[in-house]
């Protein structure tokens, strides 16, 4: 074999797998691992990983990017600054939503939802659809049509006026995934009790950030996440429950597992590393910062996610990163002006300290393992949406999408990231680890100090059809 038939070689480095972790050079060649082994011939190029954890690039498959919102509120990232800064904490693909608006086409939104991010994204992108609207034509042409092209995901809201499906139509929709094998994604609360409780905090004066916990307790999620499995247990298809914040919706959930039910479920850093305080403890603004829903919770809560996420509940750990700023009258200050909770832009920023949160707080203070975080991170999602193994592996025939962990102390400071959001919620946190290279198709996009990447590196991922769904040759 001769010395040029790598591109790139990484060297000495301790891979980590979904399942598995070894020594190995990693040989790339066209944008793909082409051979694994000890002593691999010299490359074109050399990283010397130096015996430091080397994991699949990242897949943070629950992000909103330059996602269309009523004026004046505006998403401070679009596909440039969002995915460079996605790249600086690991992550090499992302999964945004290309949402429906009411009234109008599943397929329209979609075309808009390239032109924002074709030529534009630094890193590899698929998408996930969201259906507001589903008419006979959405439901009987548009989503099956776009399914077959590689849209095998797709969301529907139990709660938000301007999203939220009755479940008739819930029930419509997951049909349709279990007939044209995609995988449909819930957002768990019960809209009417937010609204019936909203009313009553508002009509004693209550419209400071903190009560924006006060109308989305963990009843409106425990009861909307059981309804939500006895629909997909009616239609007999496979869920996947967002954003998990209590303890209340993951009993659910082990229940309708328990049961025989393919329930799956995802949650995010916000209800590890957050609390409802975080909102405030009094009347003041800047609670504004973390709302979000469903809303951080106690801090005994905490240990409740922790869990799932050692014993395999959660398959997924997405950063639901929502950029809006905190001034400025397109953000958290609708029209300039301080409002009521109920009228705060919803979601918190969180795509470049996703990975390096839960690699600090997880691996390196035993709460899981290091191939519990690359399953979490990168394989489970891969998996979940039909991504794998193109993407979140290391194996021959897999994108060169590769992390190299630094093990250093690093604190959390808004002005040291990438993304364009004017805040982090995780200010002043000290970690244990941050990327030292990201490499996206063999091509380092950051090196530790540097965002050295480009803007058109980043291509659409046409997704197949989701791994954990049922054989359909078995059905």
């Amino acid at each position: 074999m001769s010395t040029s038939c790598f591109d790139l070689v990484v060297r000495n480095a301790r891979a980590a797998t979904a399942s598995d972790v070894f020594t190995t050079d990693i040989g790339i060649r066209d944008s793909r691992i082409v051979q694994l082994g000890s002593g691999l011939p010299e490359g074109a190029r050399e990283i010397d990983a130096r015996g430091r954890v080397v994991t699949p690039g990242g897949i943070d498959a629950h992000c909103h990017l330059d996602q269309p919102s009523s004026s004046p509120v505006k998403m401070a990232d679009d596909f440039n600054s969002g995915t460079i800064s996605a790249a600086c904490g690991g992550t090499t693909t992302v999964i945004p939503f290309a949402a429906q608006q009411k009234g109008h086409s599943l397929r329209a939104a979609v075309e808009d939802y390239h032109r924002r991010a074709d030529g534009v994204s630094h890193i590899d992108y698929a998408f996930h659809l969201i259906v507001s609207d589903p008419t006979p034509e959405v439901l009987k042409v548009e989503l099956p049509e776009l399914i077959g092209k590689g849209y095998t995901s797709f969301k529907a809201y139990m709660t938000y006026d301007d999203l939220k499906l009755d479940d008739g139509q819930i029930l419509d929709v997951l049909d349709v995934a279990k007939r044209h094998g995609a995988i449909a994604m819930l957002h768990a609360e019960n809209s009417d009790c937010i609204e019936w409780l909203t009313q009553r905090l508002e009509s004693m004066g209550r419209h400071a950030p903190r009560f924006h916990a006060y109308s989305r307790p963990m009843l409106v999620e425990r009861e909307a996440t059981h309804r939500a499995i006895a629909l997909a247990e009616l239609v007999a298809v496979p869920i996947l429950i967002v954003h998990v914040s209590g303890r209340e919706a993951i009993e659910q959930i082990r229940w309708g597992r328990a049961h025989g039910l393919n329930i799956f479920a995802e949650t995010c850093p916000q209800y590890l590393f957050l609390t409802a305080e975080d909102l405030g403890i009094d009347d003041s603004y800047t609670g504004a910062k973390c709302v979000c829903s469903p809303p951080p919770r106690d801090k005994a809560n905490q240990e409740f996610i922790w869990n799932g996420l050692r014993d395999g509940l959660f398959t997924v750990f997405s950063s639901d990163h929502a950029p809006f700023n905190f001034e400025g009258d397109e953000g958290k200050h609708p029209q300039g002006k301080e409002v009521s909770f109920r009228h705060i832009p919803n979601g918190i920023p969180g795509l470049e300290t996703r990975m390096p949160l839960l690699y600090s707080e997880g691996v390196l203070k035993g709460r899981i393992s290091l191939e519990k975080f690359v399953e979490l991170t990168a394989t489970g999602p891969a998996k979940t949406y039909g991504l794998h193994p193109r993407k979140g592996a290391i194996c021959i025939g897999a994108d060169a999408d590769l992390v190299i962990w630094d093990e250093r102390e690093v604190t959390i400071r808004n002005g040291s990231l990438h993304h364009a959001v004017d805040y982090t919620p995780y200010e002043g946190m000290r970690l244990g680890a941050w990327p030292a290279c990201t490499l996206l198709r063999g091509e380092v996009l950051w090196d530790g100090e540097s965002y050295v990447g480009s803007r058109h590196r980043g291509k659409f991922i046409v997704a197949g059809r989701p791994s954990i769904l049922p054989d359909v040759r078995a059905s």
